[in-house]
């Protein structure tokens, strides 16, 4: 019979009463229970360290909320701010940085090798523009029957490929064969 411990959950990843967790919201006004507080107004002065009641019944009186701000110190940190208004730019800024961060992506770039000029050079103006908009390419060249025997012409295609377009992107994986592939990975050059 396995062990039933095995298959239980420690009692910190249970919700327990462990502290400091990434996206744990602080405790407000009744949630905080230990006393005396280092209480600081709204304004950013410290009022000194008060019992917890005394700085509720504070919060109550100018229509605010009673925030710990700091539950590691000795005694906590409590705030009075208006809490509501608080979460609320919280998420507007985290959606301001999230409209700004740029994910990459991986393009990827197929490629034979007996691939006709017209082509290449239709292909390059889509890893240009791939490149030009942050993104990574990924050029795969895929041989087909005999023509692996003849990894050579692969290789001078990609070089002619990083030779096109060395001013506008970096070499971050060089030319590989396994198999019947051949792969080249080009990232964007930094120019901040």
């Amino acid at each position: 019979m396995p062990n039933r411990a095995f298959f239980t959950k420690a009692p910190a990843e249970s919700g327990g009463s462990k502290r400091g967790g990434v996206n744990e919201e602080p405790r407000v006004n009744d949630r905080i229970r230990i006393s005396p507080i280092r209480l600081i107004d709204e304004e950013g002065e410290q009022l000194g360290i008060v019992a917890t009641d005394e700085a509720r019944a504070l919060a109550t009186e100018r229509g605010l909320d009673l925030v710990e701000v700091a539950p590691g110190a000795r005694p906590p940190v409590c705030r009075l701010m208006d809490f509501g208004k608080y979460k609320y730019e919280e998420a507007r800024k985290a959606r301001e940085a999230k409209k700004k961060q740029h994910v990459i992506h991986v393009k990827e770039v197929k490629l034979r090798p007996k691939i006709e000029t017209h082509d290449i050079e239709f292909k390059m103006r889509h890893a240009r523009r791939f490149l030009e908009e942050g993104d990574k390419v990924k050029f795969t060249l895929m041989f087909r029957g005999r023509e692996v025997t003849h990894p050579d012409r692969g290789r001078t295609l990609l070089e002619q490929v990083k030779a096109e377009l060395v001013d506008i992107a970096v070499v971050e994986s060089d030319i590989r064969h396994e198999g019947r592939t051949m792969t080249m990975l080009m990232g964007p050059t930094r120019t901040h």
